[in-house]
C-alpha cells in the first residue's frame, strides 16, 4: 500500500471508531511510525510503505481505535512549550493546567522554594523551574512510577529538580515559599461519564477526588500551613465548578487574598491564597 492509502485507511478506521479528530490522529501516528514529515509525505505519497512500517501502523491505529489516548501511544505530550514523556502511570498534561503555571510564575521570585504536590509527569514543576532562576523545586507523588517518569522529564528538559515518593506530606520535612498542586478532583460518580480515553486509560488514582471532589484539597489545605513559610502561597488547579468551595475552604484556613482565576474558556481553573 502507498503512504496515501495507508493514511486514508487509518483515518477511516479511527472515524468509524468515533475518534473526533481522526484525520489528525491518523497522520500523527503515520509520522511516528514511518519517521516522516509532511514534506516527505507529499513528495512520496504514491510510494509504497515498507511492510514492517505498514504492520506497525496497523497495530497503533487499532490501539487508538480502542480509545487508547494518542499520547500514551506516541509516549509524549507538549506542555508550556516543552516536551514531556508520558505513560499510563500519569495524567496526560493538558493546556488547562498551563493556567496554574502562569499564576505561579507571577509570585515566584529568585531564591524561593516550590513544592509540587501530586506531581505526576512533573510538567508543572519542570515548567516553573524552566522559566525561573535560582528557584529550588521538589515534586512529590504517591506513585513511584510517576516519580521515575518525572525524573526522566527533568533530564529531558535540562532542569534541576528533586522528586520523591510521598503520600501527600508524609515524607516532607522542609518548608516552602510556594506549594502548587493539581490533585485528584473529579467526583467519583462523574468519572464514568468522562471520555473513554480518560475514564478507561488514565490512572484512576490521579482522577478520583472522592464523593464531592474536595477530599484532597481539604487534606492539603489543612496540612500545608505546617510546610509553608510566612506569607507563602498555596496554588491549586480546580474543577470548573469548585471555585466557591475552594475560596471558602482557604479563607477558613487563614489564607488571605484568595483569588479564583478563570481559564481561557471562562471556567474556574486556579485558586491562589497567601498564608498570613
Amino acid at each position: 500500500m502507498t503512504y496515501r492509502e495507508v493514511l486514508e485507511s487509518g483515518t477511516k478506521l479511527l472515524a468509524e471508531a468515533g475518534i473526533t479528530d481522526a484525520k489528525n490522529d491518523a497522520w500523527l501516528l503515520l509520522e511516528m511510525v514511518c519517521k516522516i514529515d509532511r514534506n516527505y509525505y507529499y513528495l512520496h505519497m504514491l510510494d509504497d510503505v515498507l511492510p514492517e512500517y505498514a504492520r506497525e501502523y496497523d497495530f497503533v491505529i487499532s490501539k487508538r481505535a480502542e480509545r487508547v489516548p494518542l499520547q500514551y501511544i506516541t509516549g509524549e505530550q507538549e506542555f508550556y512549550g516543552l516536551n514531556f514523556k508520558v505513560n499510563s502511570s500519569v495524567l496526560i498534561p493538558r493546556q488547562d493546567t498551563e493556567t496554574l503555571v502562569e499564576e505561579a510564575l507571577k509570585v515566584i521570585k529568585p531564591n524561593m522554594s516550590v513544592l509540587d504536590m501530586c506531581t505526576g509527569s512533573g510538567c508543572i514543576l519542570i515548567s516553573i523551574l524552566k522559566n525561573t532562576k535560582d528557584v529550588r523545586g521538589l515534586g512529590v507523588d504517591i506513585s513511584k512510577n510517576a516519580i521515575n517518569l518525572a525524573k526522566e522529564n527533568a533530564k529531558l528538559n535540562n532542569v534541576v529538580a528533586e522528586f520523591e515518593t510521598s503520600d501527600l506530606f508524609e515524607n516532607i520535612k522542609d518548608k516552602f515559599d510556594v506549594i502548587v498542586s493539581n490533585p485528584p478532583y473529579i467526583r467519583t460518580e462523574e468519572i464514568q461519564n468522562l471520555m473513554p480515553e480518560v475514564a478507561m486509560f488514565e490512572p484512576i488514582g490521579a482522577l478520583d477526588g472522592k464523593e464531592d471532589g474536595l477530599y484532597f484539597y481539604q487534606k492539603i489545605v489543612r496540612h500545608s500551613k505546617d510546610f509553608l513559610n510566612h506569607k507563602g502561597y498555596l496554588i491549586f488547579e480546580i474543577g470548573y465548578d469548585q471555585g466557591k468551595s475552594l475560596d471558602l475552604l482557604m479563607n477558613q484556613a487563614d489564607f488571605k487574598n484568595v483569588q479564583v482565576i478563570k481559564d481561557l474558556a471562562g471556567n474556574d481553573r486556579v485558586v491562589i491564597g497567601q498564608l498570613e
